[in-house]
């Protein structure tokens, strides 16, 4: 495509928040003929208003319902190398200043200027998302960066999930600069040390986003049973034993994320009293009010129940339901924890439905905590859906 193609915003359309900041454009707010709708998926345009005048450098996709994402506002800069290595080496240092081990999220797309865009750091070993067409076509051009700035032995494409489907791009990963790792890698995170599988696990290997709502949980768990559900590789609950819990049940669906849950357990506290139970977590915990089990605190943390607007509905019920049957294990005096990744369940929404649950299950309590994803997963002030961690902790 031409590096002067353009594409015009409907009168009265989106200019205005384009000028704010809002980074998206939708199909249905364009001026879209032949000639916009035949652009290549990841190709680069002049977003103008109704007027004519020029807003923003995008990169266009016609496969997507976002049709544009804003990548600067000089609508004439050129998108090659160097502007994807001055945006990398910008998210860089703010992560040099945040950290001091070079385990975190090092580009959280929008946030850093980097539409779709997610790269997990984890020592030298790399993971990156390009959920976006433009980051699929410019991959040497961040594997370079990786490789030469910050030193990647290893770079590890991740092609799965739901965001690059909606981009209409391939489901196929693999390692794109140095040997693929043989075994887990450790990462140490709140004195708990996590086994992060880059190259099969969910995503990326690991969350790091629960870093700053697993600090604050910790220290709750001393002395005390612990009942984390939706664990993983072990979230919340390596976290309790690190900080002294007497014992912690991780429930999981995978069986190969409760079994990295167990070594790490294991080398977090050798000889800790960890348990694994896997299972459907609705079932699992259902179970465990059958059996009369009684917890100090209790964490859940499921993946999105509300990953778009609609399934909003379907999402906070299964929320709420979570609550129900979670609060009736806690102790009284204990800690109930409640999570949500679903951008669509905005914070009120959901602390509405965790308050539901808790009611319905007959359990007084006070709202003690509200945590969100840790600085290295920064949100867009004009996006949403940057912002979609939201961590509730009651105290019942």
């Amino acid at each position: 495509m031409e590096k002067d193609a353009i594409i015009r915003l409907r009168p009265n359309a989106a200019a205005r928040a384009i000028r704010h900041g809002f980074p998206w454009v939708y199909d249905n707010e364009l001026v879209l003929d032949r000639r916009s709708r035949g652009l290549a998926p990841g190709s680069f345009a002049v977003l103008q208003d109704a007027d004519r005048s020029d807003l923003a450098r995008v990169t266009v996709n016609p496969n997507s319902r976002i049709f544009a994402r804003v990548l600067d506002t000089d609508a004439q800069v050129q998108i090659d190398r160097a502007w994807v290595w001055a945006k990398l080496a910008q998210a860089a240092a703010l992560r040099a200043r945040l950290f001091d081990a070079p385990y975190y999220r090092l580009v959280h797309a929008e946030a850093d200027g980097l539409p779709g865009v997610i790269i997990d750091r984890f020592g030298d070993h790399f993971v990156i998302q390009p959920n976006a067409a433009w980051a699929d076509a410019m991959l040497d051009d961040f594997t370079a960066f990786l490789r030469d700035e910050l030193g990647a032995a290893c770079v590890i494409k991740s092609a799965s999930g739901r965001a690059r489907k909606l981009e209409g791009l391939d489901d196929v990963g693999g390692v794109l600069h140095g040997t693929g790792p043989d075994a887990p890698i450790a990462v140490s995170m709140n004195g708990a040390t996590y086994l992060a599988d880059l190259v099969d696990g969910q995503k990326t290997g690991l969350f790091y986003d629960q870093r700053p709502n697993h600090a604050f949980v910790a220290p709750l768990c001393r002395g005390g049973d612990v009942l984390d559900v939706f664990s993983h590789v072990g979230g919340f609950g390596l976290a309790a034993l690190a900080a002294g819990a007497q014992a912690v049940t991780c429930v999981d669906g995978s069986a190969a994320a409760l079994d990295l849950a167990a070594q790490g357990a294991a080398l977090t506290r050798a000889g800790a009293d960890f348990t694994a139970r896997q299972g459907d977590a609705f079932d699992v915990l259902e179970q465990l009010a059958a059996e009369g089990a009684q917890f100090d605190v209790v964490i859940c943390d499921p993946p999105a129940f509300a990953p778009s607007k609609k399934a909003l509905d379907a999402g906070l019920r299964a929320y709420e339901r979570i609550a129900r049957l979670a609060a009736p294990l806690v102790r009284k005096g204990g800690f109930l924890a409640l999570c949500s990744c679903s951008h669509a369940a905005d914070l009120g929404k959901f602390r509405t439905a965790c308050n539901r649950g808790i009611g319905r299950a007959g359990r007084q309590s006070g709202l003690i905590y509200t945590g969100f994803a840790g600085p290295d997963h920064p949100m867009h002030p004009q996006l949403a859906e940057s912002g979609y961690l939201k961590a509730l902790v009651y105290a019942l």
